[in-house]
């Protein structure tokens, strides 16, 4: 009897160990939202959670005599980047509209971190007519100084594109961002929705009649940070798959058409869209049964078949520690977007009973659900190193991230101005930085599955706002206690 107790113990202890191995992926999802608040610009509301910062960038837009004060800080420096940036805020929507009923009380909190963004988009979509506003300051001084947002006296350059200098892949991103975000607040303000959509439609337009890169128009002002390597065709079928999604109007598909068939990638990010557009567009194919769509739903499951470790056309690297491997600089971006669409992907093939081939192998939705739990699991501390890549999650996490404001003593405890080179003494420091950045995703571990956690390497160190952007959807979806 007592070793049958001792057996039935030891399964008990064995199973409960198993459930604790699972993170929490509420936590995680709550501090990812957190996030958002430190990379705050503009002026900061009275419920600023990221108590170390504070209010900056307050003429942003001064010298064009607009005001684009807001928005977010892209990653570690003081730039507001609108390319990144309307990604971001396009993945936060997609991410409330796919997983917002699994949100539970963090659905505020998302819709929150999007308005933030969208309210600055609204306001360089509209400041100026026959032009958009794509960017304020200037990234290659920003760059050799080492100072708080709070003390900028770099220029805060701002940065535009028009008729004579086109923009079509940052415009074209701003609509799908903007068209996203106002089915998020269809119910909850439909004025602000109504208004959200008309500057959709109307900044999607400028990206379609004058056509043009705006890494062409800007140069230097946006490359290397941020050029549209990929072209701009990506974003135009981007943007007018959201502004289908969003009005169901046949114009949007006519011009989806009239795009010809995109790229076969096996990478999704802030640059490429391709794969984002054909997972969009297969929900219609699949959800709707129209198709009319078919062509992106087998573009998807293409890309799916890419990524999959085991698929026959698998063309994705993974670290023995079962991390994909796309780029050395900031990987965890890609693994986070590619993870929301193999989730997403999931999700629909959940939905209506789907299956797919790679090859002879016939792959059903847990498949792409155990790489993605597998994925979200690694960068919150199931890896070899045991080291969580989300900031003040988990008991291990990156201490030295390269992150200006976070490495910096805050203006509450240090108010005289730091100046431009006046922080670089805590850049080469190995002290932790003063202010943890609850939530922020860094750019994450080497091929080897190595981390060095040093501020100065920001290809593994830094974070950014569209890293998190992508992993919200799937924290959400496991926090619900989905699983594969």
């Amino acid at each position: 009897m007592t070793s049958l107790l001792f057996l039935v113990l030891l399964f008990s202890s064995l199973l409960t160990r198993n459930v604790d191995a699972n993170p929490n992926y509420r936590e995680a999802l709550s501090k990812s939202l957190l996030f958002f608040q430190g990379q705050r610009s503009g002026r900061l509301p009275r419920d600023q959670q990221v108590s170390w910062r504070a209010s900056s960038g307050l003429s942003d837009g001064s010298t064009a005599h607009v005001d684009l004060t807001g928005g977010y800080y892209d990653a570690g420096d003081n730039i507001k980047f609108n390319f990144p940036m309307a990604f971001t805020t396009t993945m936060l929507s997609w991410s409330t509209l796919e997983y917002g009923k699994r949100m539970g009380p963090e659905l505020k909190n998302a819709r929150e971190n999007i308005r933030w963004g969208t309210d600055y988009l609204l306001k360089c979509a509209r400041a100026t007519p026959g032009k958009l506003y794509v960017g304020v300051g200037d990234p290659n001084v920003d760059h050799k100084c080492w100072e708080r947002p709070e003390d900028m006296d770099t220029p805060r350059t701002v940065y535009s594109v028009s008729s004579s200098n086109p923009g079509s892949d940052v415009a074209a991103e701003t609509a799908a961002a903007l068209a996203a975000a106002s089915m998020v607040f269809r119910k909850a303000d439909p004025k602000y929705s109504r208004l959200l959509l008309a500057t959709a439609k109307n900044v999607m337009q400028f990206a379609i009649q004058y056509k043009g890169a705006y890494s062409d128009s800007l140069s230097s002002s946006v490359c290397p940070f941020y050029c549209s390597y990929s072209g701009y065709k990506d974003e135009l079928m981007w943007g007018a798959a959201w502004l289908l999604r969003a009005t169901n109007n046949p114009y949007y598909e006519n011009l989806i058409k009239s795009l010809g068939g995109g790229d076969q990638p096996d990478i999704f990010s802030w640059d490429n869209k391709y794969a984002g557009a054909y997972v969009l567009l297969s929900r219609r194919a699949l959800l709707n049964k129209d198709s009319n769509f078919e062509q992106y739903k087998q573009s998807a499951e293409n890309f799916m078949c890419k990524i999959l470790p085991n698929s026959p056309s698998s063309s994705t690297q993974y670290t023995q520690g079962g991390l994909m491997y796309k780029l050395p600089q900031s990987n965890l971006q890609y693994v986070t977007a590619i993870t929301f669409l193999l989730t997403t992907y999931a999700k629909y093939m959940k939905a209506t009973r789907h299956t797919f081939d790679c090859g002879s192998s016939v792959i059903v939705p847990n498949a792409l659900l155990s790489v993605s739990k597998q994925q979200v699991d690694y960068i919150l501390g199931e890896n070899p190193i045991k080291m969580s890549y989300m900031v003040g999650f988990g008991q291990s996490f990156p201490k030295r991230i390269h992150h200006r404001a976070s490495s910096l003593p805050s203006h509450a405890l240090l108010s005289k101005p730091l100046g431009c080179n006046g922080g670089f003494q805590s850049f080469y420091s190995q002290n932790p930085n003063p202010n943890v950045l609850t939530g922020a995703i860094v750019g994450g571990p080497n091929q080897s599955d190595g981390y060095p956690d040093q501020r100065d390497d920001y290809s593994h160190s830094e974070p950014a706002t569209y890293i998190n952007a992508a992993f919200v959807g799937p924290l959400a979806y496991f926090a619900s206690g989905r699983s594969a």
